[in-house]
């Protein structure tokens, strides 16, 4: 295999970096807006490449990130060796970070479970001292706006000053709502869209067990368990690999 980290999937480059060079990455960053990271896996391509608007709304990210054994499996089909880094993983590494430089985490989102105050309670417990404010809002559309609460949250972030923020709208809506609020960040120096994260951090879900990670069998452990899930499943685990072996992109 080829000692690159990146590869092309329907013209998006992804990369396979550790976290060690994210957090790097993050500090080199010197531009005027946050560094923006997308933890990508098979649903998000699969909807980027069936909506050419939100492919261009990731292309706008800083980082593509590898969060999905299928991404890592499509590396070695091209002998490229990638590192998988999990979404929550990630961002409990940018949660890590955060308490060792004394910044705030900003929390927006957190979905039916209303998961973003515990689970900033949670982080609270096992990082004690870290500074921060969680909000749920409200209803965010696929187009990435938001309704009153939603605004409402994001306003009271604002004055709160994070310098990690954590959204948790789930694809496409955190994508496409941070891409419309990247200019409205002052303090904020990393922002990622974490999807269920907050669930699993607050505890209303469970997370698979490490084994289970590591052999790259969530998809099988979220079948059942949430069998409920299984569209999205079916998407990651079936159709993606098929459309991604037939595209001409």
């Amino acid at each position: 295999m080829n000692s690159h980290t990146q590869i092309n999937i329907f013209g998006l480059p992804i990369e396979g970096v550790d976290e060690q060079r994210v957090i790097e990455r993050i500090e080199r960053h010197q531009g005027s807006y946050p560094y923006w990271i997308v933890t990508t896996n098979p649903e998000i391509l699969l909807y980027a490449y069936r909506h050419p608007d939100y492919e261009q709304t990731l292309a706008k990210a800083d980082l593509r990130t590898v969060d999905s054994v299928g991404l890592k499996l499509i590396g070695a089909l091209r002998r490229t060796s990638l590192h998988r880094l999990t979404g929550v993983d990630l961002a409990e590494d940018l949660v890590k970070w955060a308490h060792q430089k004394q910044y705030r985490v900003g929390i927006l989102g957190g979905g039916a479970l209303k998961s973003a105050t515990p689970a900033l309670r949670k982080l609270q417990d096992r990082y004690p001292g870290l500074q921060g404010l969680a909000e749920d809002g409200g209803h965010v559309s696929t187009e990435g706006d938001g309704d009153d609460a939603t605004e409402e949250a994001w306003h009271r972030l604002t004055i709160d000053g994070p310098e990690v923020l954590l959204v948790a709208f789930g694809h496409p809506k955190q994508e496409r709502w941070i891409e419309k609020h990247l200019e409205d960040m002052p303090s904020v120096k990393v922002v990622v869209g974490v999807g269920g994260t907050l669930d699993y951090w607050s505890e209303h879900l469970p997370r698979p067990p490490k084994w289970i990670r590591n052999l790259g069998l969530e998809w099988l452990y979220r079948l059942l368990t949430q069998p409920r899930r299984w569209k999205r499943i079916l998407n990651a685990v079936i159709v993606f690999p098929l459309v991604y072996l037939t595209s001409k992109r």
